[in-house]
C-alpha cells in the first residue's frame, strides 16, 4: 500500500477521511481506480447476501428487506435490479433497513420503459446506476413519477448509437460482455473498502463501503456499470482488445527491468496525485435525510460533486460521491 496520500481532505464538508489511505493505482482503458483501504466499521450488513428485492408493487414501487438476523443494511446509492418477467427498476437514493426489515421505496424510477427487454436469465442481478444518470436520479429523489429517468436514459441510448428509448437494457445487456471486462482488468487488492475513479484525466467518483465484504459484493456493479459505461464510450478504442499493446521496457536482465517498472509505477502514482489536487471541490451543502442509532444518512451536493454519505459523528462509514456533469 501506498503512502501517497491521505483522503482526509479530498472531499470538503463533514466527511472525515482520515485514516484512510490510497493504493496504487489500476487503469483499464479510459478507466483508472484507485484502491483505498482503512478502518472497517462493524455490524453493516453487504448488499448482495443480505439484501434483497422482495417485490416490484406496481410502477415505481418495489420493496426491499434485510434478511439478516443482525445488523442494519445500508442501500447502495441508486442500486438497480433486473429480474425475469417484471419491470426493472433502480433507486434514487440510499436508505437504513434493521434486520429482519422490509421497506416499500415509493420514489423508484422505472428504467424499463415499455413491457420487454433483452435480458432472459431467471435470477435477479443488481446494477448501479451510469455514471450520466446519478446526478439527474439523486435530484429526483422522493419524487413518485416511475417514468421520471425515461428521457435521460433516452439521451443516454442515444449517445451510445443505441435507439433513442427509455430501456437501460439497451446498455445493461448489449454491452454486458464489454463492460465486464472491467471487471477483470482492475482488480481490488486485499482489505480493500473503497476506490476513486477517474475517466481518463477526470475525477468520476468516490465510493467507500463500511468493510472489504461490503465493496467485494458491490464491486461489479461499480466498476462495470456506475463507471465503466462512462469508461467504455470515453475510450477511443471502446474494446480493450483493440488497443495497442503498452510498449515495452527496455531493461537487459532482472534488475533494469525491477527499476523501470519502479519508475513506471512512480510516475503513475505522481499522475494521480496530480489528478486528486486538480479535483474541484467548491462549497458543498449537505442535507440530513435519514438517522439509524448513531448512524445519519446524509446528501452533499455542489458544484461539482454529488451524492450521498453515511456517517457516525465525523467518522465516514459509506459514500457515494460522484462527479456533476
Amino acid at each position: 500500500m501506498s503512502d501517497l496520500t491521505t483522503l482526509d481532505t479530498l472531499v470538503p464538508g463533514p466527511l472525515s477521511l482520515a485514516g484512510h489511505r490510497l493504493g496504487t493505482p489500476q487503469r483499464a482503458g479510459a478507466l483508472t481506480m484507485v484502491p483505498i483501504s482503512g478502518p472497517a466499521y462493524p455490524g453493516i450488513v453487504p448488499p448482495r447476501s443480505g439484501l434483497k428485492l422482495t417485490r416490484v408493487a406496481g410502477y415505481g414501487r418495489v420493496e426491499l428487506s434485510n434478511g439478516a438476523d443482525r445488523g442494519v443494511a445500508i442501500v447502495p446509492l441508486h442500486i438497480g435490479y433486473v429480474q425475469d418477467a417484471a419491470q426493472n427498476h433502480a433507486l434514487c437514493r440510499s436508505a437504513f433497513l434493521a434486520a429482519g426489515q422490509r421497506l416499500m421505496c415509493e420514489d423508484a424510477c422505472c428504467v424499463q420503459e415499455s413491457q420487454g427487454g433483452y435480458l432472459t436469465e431467471r435470477d435477479q442481478w443488481f446494477f448501479i446506476l451510469p455514471l450520466e444518470l446519478r446526478a439527474r436520479a439523486l435530484e429526483l429523489r422522493g419524487v413518485s413519477d416511475y417514468g421520471k429517468l425515461w428521457r435521460d436514459i433516452a439521451d443516454l441510448n442515444r449517445g451510445h448509437g443505441l435507439p433513442r428509448r427509455g430501456h437501460l437494457e439497451q446498455i445493461l445487456s448489449r454491452r454486458r460482455g464489454l463492460l465486464t471486462q472491467y471487471q477483470s482488468r482492475l482488480e481490488p487488492q486485499p482489505g480493500q473498502l473503497g476506490a476513486l475513479f477517474f475517466i481518463e484525466d477526470r475525477f468520476a467518483g468516490l465510493e467507500l463501503a463500511p468493510d472489504p465484504l461490503y465493496f467485494t459484493e458491490i464491486w461489479a456493479a461499480l466498476v462495470c456499470f456506475a463507471y465503466g459505461v462512462a469508461a467504455w464510450h470515453a475510450d477511443p478504442a471502446r474494446d480493450a482488445e483493440r488497443q495497442p499493446p503498452p510498449e515495452p521496457f527496455e531493461a537487459t536482465g532482472l534488475g533494469e527491468l525491477r527499476a523501470a517498472l519502479d519508475r513506471d509505477r512512480a510516475a503513475r502514482i505522481a499522475r494521480i496525485a496530480d489528478r486528486i489536487a486538480a479535483v474541484p471541490t467548491g462549497p458543498v451543502t449537505v442535507q440530513e435525510e435519514e438517522r439509524y442509532l448513531r448512524l445519519r444518512l446524509s446528501t452533499v451536493t455542489g458544484t461539482h460533486l454529488a451524492g450521498q454519505i453515511v456517517t457516525d459523528g465525523d467518522r465516514a462509514v459509506y459514500a457515494s460521491l460522484f462527479a456533476r456533469p
